[in-house]
Formats: structure tokens, C-alpha cells, sequence
């Protein structure tokens, strides 16, 4: 159990698709605008995570070498689309305000990447709490830039309004403020896992 909580644990912090390998940035940027927008992205990027990577590792030895690369596409798409016909279906808004960025979790490196390089070569277990991981990652990383962002940029948190009189910062609800929440963001957990390194020394 301690082996699958490590892989859980991972994508978290060791690993985090947006903070430490810098994946998925694009939708990261563009739904970052609102708490709801994030937490909505990140649960359907968890989802076509367990879902692709759970198949990808029953089949990884059905599929010939050559036409790897399609298969996982196929599969990340099927389960794509599944996560965007219930949104439609359930949530409405959300599908109207994360817009084109819903479907093209089928390209985004994350959901690609543990595919091809985790899911293919692991059993399913591993590769279940591996997407769980990411995802939760994914979606941690997405509520903190999006809360910060909602916040200075618009002086409320999930639609409410916090501290009466705050004067917001246009900026972070514009792309360049989800740059800079990032870039700092960024910078702050590479300069704490810098002093661990070297406290660890």
C-alpha cells in the first residue's frame, strides 16, 4: 500500500504536472480565471487520466510498437469525449466557459505523456494511482493559481466578495496576470525545493 500512495503522493508534489514539470500550460493560462473554471478543468483532466491510463496499461501489450502513439490518442479521446458529452449534458456553463479547451485534453501533454511513458510500461495499479496523482496535482495547482488569480483580479473567491473596499488588479484577470502568477509561483516552489536540497546536504 505504502508503494501506491508514494505514486499517489507523487504527481502532487515530487512530480506536479504545472509547478515542477511544467506541463499543460496552456489550458492552465487560458481557464485559470475563476476557482470553478479550475476545479472543473482539473476533474475532467483526472478523469480521462484514470480512464486512458487504466486501459492503456491493460492493453500496452496488445498494441503494436508501431501504432502506439495513435492507440493512446483513440483511447484519451474516447474518454474525452465522454467527459464532454456529461458536461454538456450536467454542467452547461462550465462546458461554455472552458470552451475548446475541454476537447483538446486530448493533445495536452499530461494525459499524453503519463501514456506514453508511465501507463505503457506499468501495471494497472501503478498506473491508476499514477493518473489519480497527476490529476490531483493537476487540479491543487489549478485552484491556487485560479483562486489567486480570481482574487487579486477581481476581489472575490468563488463569486463571493471577501474584503469589502478591495480595489483589484485588472491585470490578473488578463492572460499576462496568469503569466505572472505562474512565473512567481514557479519561482517560490523551486527556491523551497532549492533550500531543501541544500539543507539536505
Amino acid at each position: 500500500m505504502k508503494k501506491y500512495i508514494a505514486e499517489f503522493l507523487k504527481g502532487i508534489i515530487k512530480e506536479n504536472p504545472t509547478f515542477v514539470l511544467a506541463l499543460g500550460l496552456c489550458p492552465t493560462l487560458a481557464v485559470s480565471v475563476s476557482v470553478i473554471n479550475g476545479i472543473g478543468m482539473g476533474i475532467a483532466a483526472t478523469f480521462v487520466l484514470l480512464g486512458s491510463n487504466i486501459i492503456i496499461a491493460l492493453l500496452k501489450n496488445i498494441i503494436p510498437e508501431r501504432v502506439r502513439i495513435p492507440c493512446y490518442i483513440v483511447v484519451i479521446a474516447t474518454f474525452v469525449t465522454i467527459t464532454e458529452l456529461v458536461m454538456k449534458a450536467y454542467s452547461p456553463a462550465l462546458n461554455r466557459a472552458l470552451g475548446i479547451y475541454v476537447p483538446l485534453i486530448v493533445v495536452n501533454c499530461i494525459v499524453l505523456g503519463r501514456a506514453e511513458a508511465y501507463a505503457s510500461k506499468h501495471s494497472v495499479a501503478d498506473s491508476l494511482f499514477d493518473g489519480l496523482g497527476m490529476g490531483v496535482g493537476f487540479t491543487l495547482a489549478l485552484i491556487l493559481i485560479s483562486g489567486i488569480r480570481e482574487f487579486l483580479g477581481t476581489g472575490k473567491f468563488l463569486g463571493y466578495t471577501l474584503i469589502k473596499g478591495f480595489e483589484p488588479a485588472f491585470i490578473f484577470a488578463m492572460p499576462s496576470g496568469a503569466l505572472l502568477v505562474i512565473g512567481l509561483l514557479l519561482g517560490f516552489f523551486n527556491l523551497l525545493k532549492n533550500r531543501k536540497e541544500a539543507k539536505a546536504k
